[in-house]
């Protein structure tokens, strides 16, 4: 795997997205270091065609991705896949009128229910203008495209990161796109979905045997990432379990806790969102229901110092 400089032939400054070859017409763009909205995505050219997995949270970012997509004269992408419906994910949708987009029918729904959603978080960004693009074509279980000869297949693990995630998979290529599904050298971010539905998302991505893996943030890896993340899964579930039990709040359970191996991982103000989410399983509620994202957002603050999560976008 080889990374490309930009689109001019200049070398990319080391803040800025590039792209890494994963197969013949397969590329995924890569945006350092995978902080708060810096995700990454994936480019298909095939036959002809070009199609995308994921946008960009901001005009500016997505018009790169754009220019990468379409470099060497290939063809305007007709395809957007969105792996959820998360702003970083999804926001750059506009900067591709010609595409068809196509999600989970439940990254559909929340893509119209929350709306501007990095705006209200972030409000400073220079997002430049974006108007809100949900999937057009939506799917519940599986769904395959054809980008000129490639094969995609997109699957439906259930609730793990969101409610509405889809891995994209090119059997041919050994090549799976994940989403925030993985994320690599990054805290797993869990609110949205939920812990024991990210645990079957490993088995089924496992069960993919791809041996090139594009997380949803950080460095192309390959399936020894999805240890990493079994690991902390379960140490996730453990110090819930013993939180929950002695009647501690998400936020005391969070502040107490051995990061151990995982105090290396980017954002480990998640934490205590994770274990916002990891508490409503033990109480029962079914995976991915609705938590009090204020509350989450606030307790997120906190364990980050008091200061606000810092967006790189």
């Amino acid at each position: 795997m080889t990374s490309t400089t930009s689109t001019n032939g200049t070398a990319s400054a080391v803040t800025e997205p590039y792209t890494v070859e994963l197969a013949p017409g397969v590329r995924a763009f890569v945006q350092p270091d995978g902080g708060w909205c810096l995700n990454n995505a994936g480019i298909i050219n095939s036959g002809g065609r070009t199609a995308l997995i994921d946008t960009a949270a901001t005009e500016r970012r997505a018009r790169l991705l754009r220019d990468y997509a379409t470099a060497h004269g290939a063809a305007p992408p007709t395809v957007v896949v969105n792996t959820h419906h998360h702003g970083d994910h999804t926001y750059g949708n506009c900067v591709f009128p010609e595409a068809t987009i196509i999600g989970h029918e439940g990254c559909r729904r929340e893509t119209l229910a929350v709306g501007h959603q990095l705006h209200g978080q972030w409000p400073h960004v220079e997002y430049g203008d974006i108007v809100i693009t949900p999937a057009a074509v939506t799917y519940e279980d599986e769904l395959t495209l054809h980008v000129g000869d490639t094969e995609v297949r997109l699957l439906h693990p259930g609730p793990a990161h969101t409610v509405g995630d889809t891995i994209a998979w090119l059997p041919e290529q050994g090549v799976v796109f994940t989403g925030d599904l993985v994320f690599n050298g990054g805290t797993p971010f869990l609110p949205f979905g939920s812990l024991a539905g990210s645990l079957h998302a490993l088995d089924v991505l496992r069960g993919l045997d791809a041996p090139t893996v594009v997380p949803g943030h950080g460095p192309v890896t390959d399936p020894g990432v999805y240890d990493t993340l079994e690991r902390y899964f379960h140490w996730l579930g453990e110090v819930a379990r013993k939180g929950h039990a002695a009647g501690r709040t998400p936020l005391e359970a969070a502040r107490d806790a051995d990061l151990g191996e995982f105090a290396a991982l980017h954002e480990s103000e998640r934490l205590v969102a994770n274990l916002h989410r990891a508490y409503a399983e033990l109480d029962g509620l079914p995976l991915g229901a609705p938590l009090d994202l204020a509350l989450v957002l606030g307790d997120m603050q906190t364990m980050n110092g008091g200061k606000p999560m810092a967006c790189h976008a």
